[in-house]
């Protein structure tokens, strides 16, 4: 059975005072759940992915509380004349488990494609990171009726999938439809479903249906305590991918306590 992970993407956001808050409040919760039950340990997997300035600090901080700690992105080669840019091998050497790759705001915002995408991931499976990559539909595209033919072309454009053929690597997929995220706009249940049930069968059909089936397939987009537990229940969602509500201990820690035993 696949376990959930629930990943706070910090995105640019908190001085060092501020992470370090957020990232020991984050791990006493965790502590207080695994010694005490309390109140309710989450059923999941507990992930933060802070900006580059705060991994070394937030690193100290979570160190032995059971939360991973991941970049929101990484270069596509490992070292070299590269200003401004961190490599997948430097994430790993600070600690990270996970990058994130491929989100929506760095196609938008830096232009990057699905083979910039899938040069990044090689980079990150070649140092031992796990890649989170992103896909999601604009609201043009979803009015159009072109959101499943999309995701599929991203995942088989964005996905290295030579080099996840060959070996049990790690492998997280994050569908964030483009018009929820940031916007307080949650696709419904229904949507959800449909989309993550495609995912999964597309991934069948490019790396087969054992590896598909152990995938594990986030939701992000205004991913809330309000709406969690109705997410976290459908049969193909393995997690999400948190934004603003990851920037409050409360309200993430309401999120993971959502996954259902």
């Amino acid at each position: 059975m696949r376990r959930k992970l629930i990943a706070g993407n910090w995105k640019m956001n908190g001085l060092t005072a501020d992470g370090l808050k957020l990232a020991e409040s984050l791990a006493q919760r965790a502590q207080q759940a695994a010694d005490y039950g309390d109140p309710k340990p989450p059923a999941c997997d507990l992930l933060v992915c802070p900006p580059f300035t705060l991994l070394w600090p937030v690193r100290d901080a979570i160190v032995g509380g059971g939360i991973a700690l991941g970049g929101q992105d990484c270069h596509a080669v490992q070292s070299g004349a590269h200003t401004g840019d961190v490599s997948a091998a430097m994430l790993r050497d600070l600690g990270c488990d996970f990058v994130i790759l491929g989100h929506s705001e760095r196609r938008q915002n830096h232009g990057e494609d699905d083979a910039t995408v899938r040069a990044k991931a090689e980079a990150a499976l070649d140092s031992g990171l796990t890649p989170i990559v992103c896909v999601g539909e604009t609201e043009a595209e979803r009015d159009a009726g072109e959101t499943l033919a999309v995701i599929a072309r991203q995942i088989e454009r964005a996905l290295p999938i030579s080099a996840l053929a060959q070996e049990e690597t790690g492998l997280v997929i994050a569908y964030e439809p483009v018009w929820a995220i940031g916007t307080g706009r949650t696709a419904t249940p229904d949507q959800v479903q449909e989309v993550h049930a495609a995912l999964r069968r597309h991934l069948a059909d490019l790396l087969g249906a054992g590896r598909a089936d152990a995938t594990r397939l986030l939701y992000g987009g205004s991913v809330k305590p309000e709406n969690a537990q109705e997410l976290m229940v459908l049969a193909d969602v393995d997690g999400a991918l948190v934004g603003g509500a990851s920037l409050k201990t409360e309200d993430f820690w309401a999120i993971a306590t959502a996954c259902p035993l």
